[in-house]
């Protein structure tokens, strides 16, 4: 019978970080998708568009891979929570500065020029958090619950979402969109620069590595790409290409989509918020059924869900319903696709081990959205040829496809399997299903 064992101070400690730093994480992530569409005038000029937040959410999007690799590789050989104290001092400064930058009025197109720049920046440095934050968490989480540790972490993203649409729809109703164009927007950036400098300071004072790294035993990068990791870091790499792509639709298109279906910018951010606190709820249920079910069996079965739900969703949202159906049908398309991320904090780092493991993590993770993130360049020439809402849905499609694939080229890791200890699940020899780990190791718990 398996032993379950009381995480010690310090494994409850990077647990809880790793929860809310995520969330903090996320802040900064969704702030210019939602927050910044409206301020848009003040920042870009009279003539900006939605584009121009496509192109500030990119800017962070493209930053992310950069951030994966290079923070990952540190924090494989010095360690995960002085890569972690690093990253968000970082993530803070430049959203900080976001937040105190002036406008089109005092710096003409300049300001569009150092936004972008310094929302790149920031997204090397987010990457750099989860890079190293999220496998430190998943080190100290009990291995049968690991997974539903991950679904609690990886929750706090729809969290984090409906948080800044919250915010941005009680600005804008409390101050009235001029207003808040010029100034109320920046509120929402510093508080969530702020709420950065008490994640660095709890990371600083509560929390510690699982194990110590030294650097002669991080392995290789190219491991990843053609050696012993390879299979399992391809089919990841294909399995979260599918799932960026579905973000890309649920999260970022729809919201301007629901505008320019003739929705009030307030009103948009609500839907948005609400469809967020569901697909929270569904990643956690996903979390704690990969544990019960294995990875592979959840990951597909939620992508036979999206290959089917997502495209009859999206259609009947975009054939206009009217405003109270949209809450319900945006909300089953965020279950029904981006839900499924709920085990994939787990997933990722029972893939690599420790000498490897935030280097596989951070890259599986974030070069997997360079493609995704490009949409912006590919979707209207795309659109051109078919139509602009069957190019949507062929994105949509094709996301779910990919989960599927990758998800079945990967190892299955049944639930005998993860419920032996993270070193164990991640050294099972590559060309193995990874089905089944001896019982003697599993009651080792």
């Amino acid at each position: 019978m398996t032993q379950k064992r009381q995480l010690p101070p310090a494994g409850r400690s990077a647990l809880k970080a790793g929860v809310v730093g995520n969330w903090v994480d996320n802040l900064h992530v969704f702030l210019p998708a939602l927050a910044l569409i409206p301020a848009l005038p003040t920042l870009a000029g009279p003539g900006a568009h939605l584009g121009s937040g496509a192109m500030v959410v990119v800017a962070m999007l493209l930053g992310r891979p950069v951030g994966g690799l290079v923070f990952g590789r540190l924090s494989d050989r010095l360690g995960r929570t002085v890569t972690t104290r690093w990253a968000i001092a970082g993530t803070a400064l430049c959203t900080g500065l976001i937040a105190v930058m002036p406008g089109y009025e005092v710096l003409g197109i300049w300001t569009m020029v150092f936004l972008l720049m310094l929302r790149f920046i920031g997204g090397v440095f987010v990457a750099g958090e989860y890079s190293a934050a999220i496998p430190l968490a998943m080190e100290w989480s009990p291995a049968n619950r690991r997974s539903t540790a991950s679904g609690a972490i990886l929750s706090m993203a729809p969290w984090a979402q409906g948080s800044v649409a919250f915010g941005t729809a009680g600005l804008l109703a409390f101050l009235g969109t001029d207003t808040y164009a010029q100034w109320g927007w920046r509120v929402l950036f510093g508080a969530a620069a702020l709420a950065s400098v008490g994640m660095f300071i709890y990371y600083w004072r509560h929390v510690v590595d699982q194990h110590v790294p030294t650097k002669s035993a991080a392995e290789p990068l190219m491991n990843l790409l053609t050696g012993s990791y390879a299979r399992r870091f391809w089919s990841a790499f294909v399995m979260m290409t599918g799932l960026w792509l579905l973000t890309q639709v649920t999260v970022l298109i729809l919201p301007s989509q629901l505008i320019g279906a003739g929705l009030m910018e307030g009103h948009a951010a609500i839907i948005m918020g609400v469809a967020s606190v569901f697909q929270a709820l569904f990643m956690v249920v996903a979390g704690v059924l990969a544990d019960v079910w294995g990875r592979r069996r959840l990951l597909v079965t939620w992508g036979v869900i999206a290959l089917f739900g997502g495209p009859l969703l999206y259609t009947i949202i975009i054939s206009g319903p009217g405003a109270t159906a949209m809450y319900f049908l945006a909300a089953g398309l965020q279950i029904s696709t981006v839900a499924a991320y709920g085990p994939v904090a787990a997933y990722l780092s029972e893939l690599f081990p420790a000498s490897l493991r935030s280097a596989g993590y951070g890259s599986a993770y974030s070069i997997s959205l360079v493609l995704p993130a490009l949409y912006p360049f590919y979707l209207p020439a795309v659109q051109q040829i078919v139509g602009e809402q069957p190019a949507i849905i062929g994105m949509l499609l094709i996301g779910a496809v990919l989960l599927i694939a990758g998800a079945m080229l990967g190892p299955r890791l049944a639930p005998s399997t993860v419920q032996a200890p993270l070193e164990e699940v991640a050294t099972i020899s590559s060309n193995t299903t990874g089905a089944h780990i001896p019982q003697t190791i599993v009651r080792s718990q």
